[in-house]
């Protein structure tokens, strides 16, 4: 079979048909891939057996999917290694990482430059990782960056939790203990240690090691003032 390449109509054509091929053969495999004419994979990808390719996924590079491994839907992953198990639930982006067996990630998730999920952890929806590593049973379930990151086993990162890892000349690690728990908003300034099973309070700003078993408070005391707000609604009504 001859197809003339002579426009890029024809060279998506032919990319068209060749990706055409690559799915039904992975399919023939023991694959499942949803939608597969949505579905985008290279050629360097391998897949095991029983892999579940939801539609619109993109397969990139020199991707490993192992057995029994799920990708959701519109994920992008690049040179990406999901072991056997792992999910990928919709809408992640993946990039020269790792999930380990039992790891799942998502939705709206990204991974780069080497990060790692251990097995049994998890990663949710809106957590960035860059150059870091969630130990085995931990969690990053909202809305996080964990920069230059090592979190030990089954600790917990609260929602809005920040590694400041950048002083605007180098970067700074951050570790973060086994069965550490950092609250909502806390922010951690690096160079920093987390102690192993200490407490971060939530909306803290964290710039000194923590010991372990330890709770750490960064926060100015919240002060009420009684009647200061139907005072000020009064002085706007009187227009003094």
């Amino acid at each position: 079979e001859v197809l003339g390449i002579n426009t890029r109509a024809d060279l998506a054509e032919a990319d068209r048909i060749l990706r055409a091929r690559r799915n039904r053969a992975l399919m023939l495999d023991g694959v499942t891939i949803e939608k597969p004419e949505t579905v985008s994979i290279d050629l360097d990808v391998e897949i095991g057996r029983d892999a579940v390719i939801g539609p619109f996924a993109q397969l990139l590079g020199s991707t490993r999917i192992g057995a029994g491994a799920r990708v959701g839907a519109c994920s992008i992953l690049v040179n990406a290694v999901i072991e056997d198990g792992a999910e990928v639930l919709p809408f992640c982006h993946i990039e020269d990482s790792r999930l380990a067996s039992g790891a799942r990630v998502g939705p709206y998730a990204r991974l780069r430059m080497r990060s790692t999920v251990a097995a049994g952890a998890h990663v949710g929806n809106f957590v960035e990782m860059k150059n870091s590593t969630l130990g085995e049973g931990a969690k990053a379930m909202h809305l996080a960056y964990l920069g230059d990151s090592a979190i030990g086993p089954r600790a917990n990162i609260g929602a809005g939790t920040i590694t400041c890892n950048y002083d605007g000349f180098r970067k700074h690690p951050t570790t973060i203990g086994a069965g550490a728990f950092i609250g909502s908003n806390a922010t951690l300034v690096a160079p920093v240690v987390i102690g192993d099973g200490s407490f971060v309070a939530a909306a803290s700003i964290v710039t000194k090691d923590v010991p372990p078993d330890a709770l750490a408070i960064g926060r100015a005391h919240q002060v009420n003032r009684e009647g200061w707000a139907r005072a000020r609604r009064e002085k706007e009504k009187s227009g003094h």
